[in-house]
């Protein structure tokens, strides 16, 4: 996405001495990044999904697994409820009153019928009740439970497709990308010498803040604000995110990742917030809702930032800037919030 920029201003630069072949191809390689920008932002929103989807699988497993213990609670709770039941109904047998809890007992042909005769007659006695009621209870809320694991079953294969199908997509979208890059990778190498060399400015201007306790600015001057701009968030007591985040500049962008081998932008915030215990989830979508709105003149170092419909995100670090996970092939840097991210800036959230 920056490179885009950093390509356009090469071209411009050697356009004035370049020959009509020269320009052609350089025509050619700004219509190439063009291209491959609308693929990294399609695969952004691919790569979120999917996290998503790990997200909202997570949860039914946990739920899962919740059901099933209370499952196998209640039933050891009907088996004790209907051992009194049966209990208090031998009891009755052998006694020598003719009470009407007998009559029910001779009269049913199984535990069903059993129970359905005492609730329809209500000629038990007030302990009868009692423990009926405690078996009844207890079958129906074995009942719902299973109900909720079909439930849950249910919903679970239809997240497991639908990651399938956005694991295809995102390796064909990928499959594309390399081989538009394939196409320009002279001009690519020029771009990545020139963005390093930016990264290593910028990182550089960072610590340089962040070592002499030099007051970061809030706002960041752009137009884009948060639909809820009115809000007052709360101070941003995580403002320590910026220095662990900024130990790994470098390190390489992989969709789905999010451990120092490699991270994609959600990855990468939740593996930086949870080395100060804040737990936050593996995707875009889901931290959008968290937290509190910050309007763009609010937002201070530590927030969250969102781009491009939520389906990429950095962490803020004053000055205009943030630090982020772009896209595949490329690497945890710093941006500047203007231009492409100013234009595609969806909001900010302080957690």
């Amino acid at each position: 996405m920056a490179g885009a920029a950093v390509l356009v201003a090469l071209c411009a630069a050697a356009s004035a001495s370049a020959t009509p072949g020269v320009a052609s191809k350089q025509a050619q390689a700004q219509q190439i990044l063009a291209q491959i920008q609308q693929i990294d932002d399609s695969l952004g929103a691919a790569v979120e999904s999917y996290n998503l989807a790990n997200v909202q699988l997570k949860k039914i497993e946990s739920d899962q697994r919740e059901n099933r213990l209370q499952l196998k609670l209640t039933r050891a709770n009907l088996k004790v409820a209907q051992d009194s039941l049966a209990a208090r109904l031998v009891s009755a047998y052998t006694s020598t009153q003719d009470n009407s809890t007998l009559s029910v007992l001779l009269g049913a042909t199984s535990l069903d019928d059993l129970l359905n005769r005492i609730e329809a007659v209500n000629s038990t006695s007030r302990q009868d009740a009692s423990i009926v009621q405690q078996v009844t209870s207890f079958k129906a809320a074995i009942q719902q439970q299973r109900a909720e694991l079909r439930k849950a079953h249910s919903e679970q294969r239809t997240i497991v497709a639908q990651k399938a199908a956005q694991k295809q997509r995102i390796e064909s979208q990928l499959a594309s990308r390399r081989q538009l890059l394939s196409s320009i990778k002279g001009q690519i190498a020029r771009i990545k010498a020139a963005e390093e060399a930016q990264q290593r400015q910028l990182a550089a201007a960072a610590r340089s803040r962040l070592s002499g306790g030099v007051p970061v600015p809030g706002g960041i001057g752009i137009s884009a604000s948060t639909p809820e701009g009115s809000t007052v968030a709360p101070p941003n007591i995580h403002g320590g995110v910026v220095g662990i985040a900024m130990q790994y500049l470098g390190v390489p962008y992989v969709w789905g990742g999010s451990t120092p081998r490699g991270f994609d932008c959600s990855g990468f915030v939740a593996y930086v917030f949870a080395q100060i215990g804040v737990s936050l989830p593996h995707s875009s979508y889901a931290m959008y809702g968290m937290g509190t709105p910050v309007s763009t003149s609010q937002l201070q170092a530590g927030d969250l930032v969102f781009f491009t419909g939520a389906s990429h995100m950095g962490i803020y670090i004053g000055s205009g800037q943030f630090i982020h996970a772009p896209h595949t092939g490329d690497v945890v840097k710093i941006s500047s919030m203007s231009g492409y991210y100013s234009s595609n800036f969806a909001g900010g959230r302080r957690v």
